[in-house]
């Protein structure tokens, strides 16, 4: 068994400039925890694979290709590969999100 404890795990350079940290990476998957802080937002990009959003804590928006909702903690988004997506936080409170990519990309992620 490995049990890792998220809080001490370091944030990582990204091109979004916001706190990412990963907390898991194996050869079939990996998964980040990505933090919004008020009026942050990643910028929109696409994967080369599925991802889905299960948000820890907050509220946000979530954009998926034409699409765009509010979300709220313990709400889970789905988003196909090669759509177009990003994540914002316009509100007063901290947003935070568990984000995982099925099956681990080989490819880089592409900014738009």
């Amino acid at each position: 068994m490995k049990i890792t404890d998220v809080s001490k795990i370091v944030s990582g350079p990204n091109p979004h400039h916001v706190d990412a940290r990963k907390v898991y990476d194996s050869p079939h998957a990996m998964a980040v925890v990505i933090t919004l802080q008020p009026g942050e937002a990643l910028k929109k990009h696409m994967t080369p694979v599925d991802v889905f959003f299960y948000v820890l804590d907050g509220s946000g928006i979530v954009e998926i290709g034409d699409e765009k909702e509010s979300v709220g903690k313990d709400m889970l988004i789905e988003s196909p590969a090669r759509i177009p997506h990003r994540l914002l936080n316009p509100g007063a409170g901290v947003f935070r999100v568990l984000v995982v990519k099925v099956p681990k990309p080989t490819e880089e992620t592409k900014l738009l």
